[in-house]
């Protein structure tokens, strides 16, 4: 299966181990064009992400709930009516702090 790799550049480390695995396999494994891409500028990424995007026939994502990049990469997964399989989310997200905030002051 061909699977193209989004996610936070954080998260880079984690998206590394999971493609060597998937190699293992036996997939065909992209990764994105991160942000430190030296030969890119802002619309080159985008451009390569969306390449990227179609050439895949899933995409496994790893997110931090705060990287706008990667919202707008979903955007264009979403819009590609790409099947995904969340391989990481952080679990500790500005979300999580409201409601668990909103629960103690009841």
């Amino acid at each position: 299966m061909k699977i193209a790799l989004f996610g936070t550049t954080s998260y880079q480390g984690k998206m590394l181990r999971h493609e060597e695995s998937l190699k293992e396999q036996g997939h065909e494994v992209k990764l994105p064009a991160f942000d430190s891409h030296p030969e890119f500028d802002d619309i080159e990424v985008c451009e390569f992400n969306r390449s990227l995007i179609e050439w895949a026939e899933r995409i496994d994502v790893f997110w931090d709930n705060r990287s706008v990049g990667f919202v707008f990469d979903f955007g264009m997964i979403f819009m590609a009516r790409k099947p995904i399989h969340v391989a990481y989310l952080e679990p500790k997200t500005l979300a999580g702090v409201l409601t668990k905030y909103e629960g103690r002051m009841i």
